[in-house]
């Protein structure tokens, strides 16, 4: 029995026993509504597996290393969080900021689809307005509202791994911008509307 099938037969053993096929009201309509749709997600969740909020992260530019797991989606380990918060600041400055959970989700996923067991390589996770500045006066590439300001944004390598092979797992998520940078060896992943470059 598939994971779909067993939620059903368990909501039909429980909420809804003693209601008949026929005569449901809003509310046990709006639940088993609310239940279908939630067990669309199921393949994908169902085949992540166990250890899918493991990450493990070496820093280019401080030599730091960090193996961690940080729980699941909407359900996040907050002492984890902090943690990865500390390791990706702003390495110029010391400055910490909030690393959105849903990057490190996006990073899980590219992660498990390349093995399960590759270290990404930061070059650059969060970034300070004045840091950005600092970047946007060497660089025209460097954005001036980039992503790395709010947290939402990293940019990596991965051991054992082409970027290029990298880029095409992003892009194949579907899941936010994923910039290629060929000459410095690396990808921008991000959070926001799916884009490419």
């Amino acid at each position: 029995m598939g994971t779909n099938e067993k939620l059903l037969e368990i909501l039909k053993n429980s909420m809804f026993e003693n209601v008949s096929s026929l005569s449901i009201n809003r509310r046990q309509f709006l639940s088993m509504a609310a239940v279908t749709v939630a067990s669309l997600s199921l393949p994908a969740i169902s085949g992540a597996s166990a250890n899918s909020s493991a990450l493990s992260f070496y820093h280019t530019h401080t030599g730091k290393k960090l193996d961690i797991s940080y729980g699941r989606p909407g359900l996040y380990d907050q002492q984890a969080l902090g943690e990865i918060n500390d390791f990706l600041k702003d390495f110029r400055t010391g400055e910490v900021y909030p690393i959105d959970p849903t990057l490190l989700d996006i990073l899980c996923s590219i992660r498990e689809e390349l093995g399960g067991n590759g270290t990404f390589e930061v070059i650059s996770g969060y970034r300070s307005f004045k840091t950005n500045q600092q970047l946007r006066n060497k660089s025209s590439k460097v954005a001036k509202r980039s992503m790395h300001m709010l947290g939402k944004a990293i940019d990596i390598r991965m051991t054992g791994v082409s970027t290029k092979k990298l880029q095409k797992c992003a892009l194949g998520m579907q899941c936010g911008g994923v910039g290629f940078y060929g000459k410095s060896n690396f990808v921008h992943i991000d959070t926001g509307r799916v884009r490419f470059w």
